[in-house]
């Protein structure tokens, strides 16, 4: 058992961090408790956050300098491999295409002009909300959880949720994992991180924990409506979008209290 969730922790963190660890061979052993470390990737994402706006108030750095780190934060920990998955799943459902074209559209390795508009529009975004949060920083602390929350929605979508393909990483963590225990293991992480926002961000963390719930569940509806279940990129993309929505409550806090 316990190699089992040692391995667990590599495979996660060396399929959805950039850190430096050993390799891990992926056999139903291995990813059997793989899925119950990601929200832990966010947790060491929302320090990092949380460390770097420390440093440039220590340094004194001006709002877009830091701004300009703090969006590369993430990149630089995790390899964009979110980012991979919302921008696949913008050009998916800008084809408008039939169920079958948006699959294949969330398949092809090639990136397509909706998708890198959507991204820039995403980034954008994220640096103006980062930038604004450093002139009002009273609810930063909301970045702590917000980061690890986001991911244990995405990895409980992929052990409670159907798949909407017979391949790819989705189906592969789902089919390997032990659903019950990870599902419980994610709503934990859920509750927790739920708890921390509100104790941290007070009504304004209730904001982002409301929200980002509100999300949750128009997302899933909308996978099995439009895809027919979920897929990786999905996954990403809720997490994506979950990140950016609790560093919108966290900029609304700050320019509401100070």
């Amino acid at each position: 058992m316990l190699s089992d969730i040692w391995s667990g922790l590599l495979v996660a963190f060396g399929l959805y961090s950039a850190l430096p660890l050993p390799q891990v061979e992926w056999k139903k052993n291995t990813m059997r408790f793989a899925l119950i470390f990601l929200p832990l990737i966010g947790v060491l994402v929302g320090l990092c956050q949380l460390g770097w706006l420390w440093l440039a108030q220590a340094w004194r750095l001006n709002a877009m300098l830091y701004a300009a780190g703090a969006v590369l934060v993430p990149v630089i920990l995790t390899g964009g491999i979110h980012l991979d998955g919302f921008t696949d799943t913008c050009d998916a459902l800008c084809s408008y295409g039939d169920r079958e074209k948006r699959l294949a559209i969330l398949k092809d390795p090639h990136v397509g002009a909706f998708g890198v508009l959507w991204l820039l529009v995403l980034l954008l975004v994220q640096f103006g909300l980062f930038a604004q949060l450093y002139d009002a920083p009273r609810c930063a602390a909301l970045l702590g959880a917000g980061y690890a929350m986001a991911r244990a929605c995405g990895g409980h979508m992929i052990v409670a949720q159907p798949c909407a393909k017979d391949s790819g990483l989705a189906r592969l963590f789902s089919d390997h994992a032990d659903k019950k225990i990870v599902a419980r293991v994610m709503c934990v992480w859920m509750f927790a991180c739920a708890a921390v926002l509100a104790v941290t961000g007070n009504r304004f963390g209730v904001l982002a924990v409301g929200a980002v719930l509100v999300f949750f569940a128009y997302h899933i509806r909308k996978c099995k409506k439009i895809f027919g279940g979920i897929t990786g990129d999905l996954c990403g993309m809720c997490i994506t979008v979950c990140e950016t929505i609790t560093l919108a409550a966290a900029v609304i806090g700050g320019l509401c209290l100070r």
